[in-house]
């Protein structure tokens, strides 16, 4: 495809922005169960739901047929027909305003604000920021915005050995802590959130077809570990917003270690490999 092409797709593009769509479900506890389980917790009847845990509802139903080849549902209805095949969830910024109680009726009023083409050193890059207003019993919880990222298929990440046991990089932090991830994780990770993307559990499609040298660990599961473990070592804090960006890939073949740096009113949060190379940032303020 060419720029002229781009340029009119992109110009097509723009009347994807203000769409709107409305989602309903209800805040039901199993999910918050099978998640507590892939955390390897003790499970516990809880009454509301933890951080995060709201990405385990409004999953979209899709049936094979309407699936891309990468697992995906086919683009376009709500979200635009954009040409690159390369799609990830880049980061977001949530602002927590009530807890969701678990067995809660809930409704997602989703918006596309945003879609902006970028040229980077990797190539060029559409940017699609959706924001999301999700209600408990008609009361606002949670206000979201996620950053969808669509690449160029040429746009291939360069294979590389698994980390060496080289220290980490001398940033200070509060705590360090490492949680181990492997296939099953990623594939019941996918099941949970009925994601298809087979960057997470086909290896030939992820390392063939899309570039990579191994499955791709998905960046929810990488946030959502984030908070997890900042409200294990911090529990007496009330999270009021939360934000974390995507910086570099994390493979099932990756040691890592989940830090944070708390202060007295936010903390700075990150996902570091062995290698000291930053895979997610994040930062967190408290009520």
């Amino acid at each position: 495809m060419n720029h002229s092409d781009k340029d009119i797709q992109m110009r097509n593009f723009d009347a994807w922005i203000g769409k709107k769509e409305i989602s309903n479900d209800c805040s039901y506890a199993r999910p918050v169960a099978m998640m507590q389980a892939l955390l390897n917790q003790e499970q516990k009847n809880l009454a509301e739901l933890p951080y995060l845990y709201h990405w385990f509802y409004f999953l979209p139903i899709i049936n094979a047929g309407d699936l891309a080849e990468d697992g995906h549902p086919k683009k376009g209805g709500f979200l635009p027909p954009i040409p690159f095949p390369k799609r990830m969830w880049a980061g977001g910024r949530l602002q927590f305003l009530k807890p969701i109680a678990v067995n809660q009726n809930i409704r997602r009023e989703s918006e596309i604000a945003k879609i902006e083409l970028k040229h980077g050193k990797s190539g060029d890059m559409y940017f699609v920021t959706v924001k999301h207003s999700i209600y408990a019993e008609d009361e606002l919880a949670i206000i979201e915005e996620q950053d969808i990222v669509y690449r160029e298929a040429s746009n291939q990440i360069a294979p590389k050995k698994p980390d060496s046991a080289k220290p980490v990089t001398a940033k200070p932090y509060s705590y360090k802590k490492q949680f181990p991830i492997d296939t099953v994780s990623l594939f019941r990770y996918s099941a949970l959130t009925f994601n298809g993307h087979k960057i997470h559990y086909d290896r030939p499609y992820a390392t063939q077809k899309e570039g990579y040298p191994g499955l791709v660990v998905h960046g929810p599961l990488l946030a959502t570990l984030l908070l997890h473990t900042f409200t294990q070592e911090h529990p007496e804090q009330e999270v009021a917003s939360f934000e974390f960006r995507a910086l570099n890939p994390l493979f099932d073949f990756n040691e890592f270690f989940i830090c944070g740096d708390v202060h007295t009113q936010d903390g700075e949060l990150w996902i570091e490999k062995t290698d000291g190379q930053l895979t997610m940032q994040a930062k967190v303020t408290f009520k």
